[in-house]
């Protein structure tokens, strides 16, 4: 699933293609994808000037001329691409065609079709949206002293604490896992035992892995591309994540894999000692 490094790079590259564009009409191709009637996704579009795109967590949002939005979430396996119409290939995966001007197209393609597209009349009616509201802070807008006091009184174990979208917005299970080992952290310490000093690590840790991610163009081992179709190399620089039996590139230990609350989740065991063995 995309995460926020890799939908922050989708939207910035939406920005770029689409800031100013106007939206000439939309093909819908399945349905399934949308949580809203065709009539309303064709009228909130026909003729709108888009007027900037931007990123909620996984969410890409398209801010229209007239105050509505179109989100879109991606969920597993879902892509928006810009392209020329004649050169797109609208396989069965592509969902929804937003035509441009020039021969252009926006793309909306879900392979798993889990991803959906939904619209909204205005920013108030997007904030009402009881997912939107339910939204925790954005990680990059969070100076550490504010990071730490999200976790104060909470009992629940780190990872999946950082997996939960009402805690903190747009971390999944790639930079969580990041993160947790540059701050030295095993996945399953309780939260309540982690201590200022470790939330700052934590926190230092998971600003520093989510800035080279986006700046790498974010993480591609399946089907994440941006919305030119390229491909992100931030898997390159993978600490843990997906390198269970490999060594630790900092103690050369091997790494190990457990499952946390259903979440495949690769640690060190010298670097991330558990608080609870032994």
């Amino acid at each position: 699933m995309p995460e926020l490094p890799e939908v922050e790079i989708i939207s910035r590259c939406l920005d770029r293609a689409l800031a100013g564009a106007r939206l000439q009409d939309v093909r819908v191709r399945h349905s399934g994808c949308l949580r809203c009637s065709d009539y309303e996704l064709r009228a909130a579009v026909q003729g709108k000037r888009v007027d900037r795109v931007r990123r909620r967590a996984k969410l890409v949002l398209l801010e229209l001329e007239d105050g509505a939005l179109i989100a879109f979430h991606l969920k597993m396996t879902g892509r928006l691409l810009v392209t020329r119409q004649e050169d797109s290939e609208l396989d069965k995966h592509t969902h929804l065609v937003f035509s441009l001007l020039d021969h252009q197209a926006l793309l909306f393609r879900d392979v798993r079709k889990f991803g959906y597209c939904r619209v909204f009349a205005s920013e108030a009616e997007l904030r009402a949206w009881p997912f939107y509201a339910g939204l925790g802070p954005e990680p990059l807008e969070l100076d550490a002293a504010e990071f730490v006091g999200l976790f104060q009184g909470r009992r629940g174990r780190i990872k999946p604490l950082l997996l939960d979208q009402t805690v903190l917005a747009g971390i999944g299970n790639i930079y969580a896992d990041e993160s947790l080992h540059l701050s030295g952290i095993h996945p399953e310490t309780p939260a309540d035992a982690i201590g200022y000093e470790g939330y700052v690590r934590l926190y230092t840790g998971l600003i520093r892995v989510l800035q080279q991610a986006i700046k790498a163009g974010g993480s591609t081992f399946s089907d994440f591309v941006d919305a030119n179709g390229t491909a992100g190399s931030f898997q390159n620089d993978f600490l843990v994540y997906q390198r269970a039996g490999q060594p630790c590139t900092s103690c050369g230990s091997a790494l190990e894999r457990i499952v946390v609350t259903g979440r495949s989740s690769v640690y060190c065991p010298v670097c991330q000692q558990n608080p609870r063995a032994g």
